[in-house]
């Protein structure tokens, strides 16, 4: 490598341990990932704060909780596409600014209609900054272990998630809800801080995109030395030449199908989720439980999402979409099981936590299986637009059970029609497995893989 005059940026990566710079670079974009989380949980945990506060019937709560699932599809959708032309940085940078501002000022919030505004608009960065996060965070993996490293970042929206309905439980009681909306907005503010200081552009997007030498180097050096002695750099990534970037590639003959499944699957895995982190605490106090017992219940759900890391690893040694797959196919299961046990706290408990596992794993391992599926060209928009298109799940299982509760379903009922959505979700992975592109790939051991 010291005698390199042109430097294959990828081969450089695998070629060296995850180091401090890099292990920084996973700190930062996995803090934002648990705000990611914390923010989408605390909205339902305070919900029945604001049922009581402001006198709201449960319809009257859907617009508030859908209103940052929009403005996330919207941020994803947007940020994608300015990422593949300007870097993922800056757009991080500007959407945890943004994401922190507007949650603080939700704090303040005297009606519906004005805390509605504010979580829209706090959506967008949120949306902005998760895809940005997760395209940065895959760019800077080895080939070997990138499903792993990026599942493992991904670990921290359910982990997020699960504190925030924690925390909730002990502070609304404390200080209210407007003082959950305040901490999730003072932390990005405050984490933007380390961003602008310590965060770098993705190298990979600086060699595709043309960038002076210099600046590729000056990165590349935080990793190993010997960075120093390269003239040039060079990108070789085996994927199919479409001769687009950003949403043409992505829409393209060859990556089509693909990118229909993954949006398909990551909408029903959304859809799911969000139904169940909105809803959950008030399903389960109207089943007969305490409203203390359903939220603490509540919050094992979103907390199952670490087996993302061991999802991620099996990602790297056998095919990625059929482990996912198999993670929705047996989560539809234990979802069913849910509505079956509510009755029965020593059984509800370990199956909330084990469908938690199940489909948080599932979900978290989307953006691991979009981020490999796309090469550096077209991987912002990829990931974000599956990411958008998920969101719009999100706002679905809002509505979702709030239809089915106005139909006077049955618990059961309920959590089979939730269920269903799993069942989807791995059918689509399943047809993604059998879609175009076939690339194979060879890993620094110099073992093949077949990926799609």
């Amino acid at each position: 490598m010291k005698s390199a005059l042109v430097v294959d940026v990828q081969e450089f990566i695998n070629e060296h341990p995850f180091g401090r710079f890099r292990r920084l670079i996973f700190f930062m974009c996995f803090v934002i990932v648990l705000l990611d989380g914390f923010d989408a949980a605390a909205i339902g945990f305070i919900a029945p704060s604001l049922m009581t506060e402001w006198h709201l019937a449960k319809p009257d709560l859907v617009p508030v909780l859908s209103a940052a699932l929009f403005g996330l599809a919207f941020g994803a959708l947007v940020s994608g596409p300015l990422s593949d032309r300007v870097g993922r940085r800056s757009l991080m940078l500007g959407s945890v600014v943004l994401f922190g501002v507007a949650s603080v000022a939700s704090a303040f919030s005297t009606n519906l209609v004005q805390l509605t505004v504010l979580r829209f608009i706090t959506g967008i960065g949120l949306g902005a900054a998760m895809a940005n996060a997760v395209t940065m965070m895959d760019e800077f993996c080895t080939t070997r272990r990138r499903a792993t490293v990026t599942s493992l970042m991904c670990c921290g929206f359910p982990l997020g998630a699960a504190c925030g309905g924690l925390i909730a439980a002990w502070l609304v009681p404390q200080a209210g809800w407007r003082s959950v909306l305040m901490l999730g907005g003072v932390a990005p503010i405050l984490h933007s801080v380390l961003l602008l200081l310590k965060m770098p552009e993705s190298v990979r997007f600086m060699v595709a995109n043309h960038k002076p030498v210099a600046r590729i180097r000056a990165v590349l050096v935080r990793i190993a030395d010997e960075a120093i002695n390269a003239r040039g750099f060079t990108l070789s990534e085996s994927a199919p030449e479409t001769g687009d970037n950003g949403l043409g590639l992505v829409l393209s003959r060859s990556y089509i199908v693909g990118s229909l499944m993954l949006w398909l699957a990551a909408f029903m895995g959304l859809l799911i989720i969000y139904a169940l982190i909105n809803w959950m605490p008030i399903l389960l106090k109207d089943a007969g439980l305490s409203l203390k017992s359903a939220t603490l219940i509540s919050a094992l759900f979103p907390l199952g999402g670490v087996g993302a890391v061991l999802c991620g690893a099996l990602m790297d040694r056998f095919n990625a979409n059929v482990v996912v797959a198999a993670c929705y196919a047996l989560a539809a299961i234990s979802l069913f099981c849910i509505g079956a046990t509510a009755g029965h706290i020593a059984l509800l408990v370990p199956i909330v936590l084990v469908s938690g596992v199940l489909m948080n794993t599932a979900q978290a391992s989307m953006n691991a299986l979009a981020a490999t599926f796309y090469p550096t060209e077209g991987r912002g928009t990829g990931v974000a637009w599956m990411l958008g298109m998920a969101r719009f799940g999100g706002i679905a299982g809002s509505f979702l059970v709030a239809e089915l509760v106005r139909w006077h379903f049955t618990l059961v009922g309920v959590f089979a029609t939730i269920a269903v959505a799993g069942a989807l979700a791995c059918v689509a992975l399943l047809v993604k497995q059998l879609a175009p592109p076939h690339v194979f790939r060879t890993a620094p051991d110099g073992v093949g893989s077949l990926s799609h």
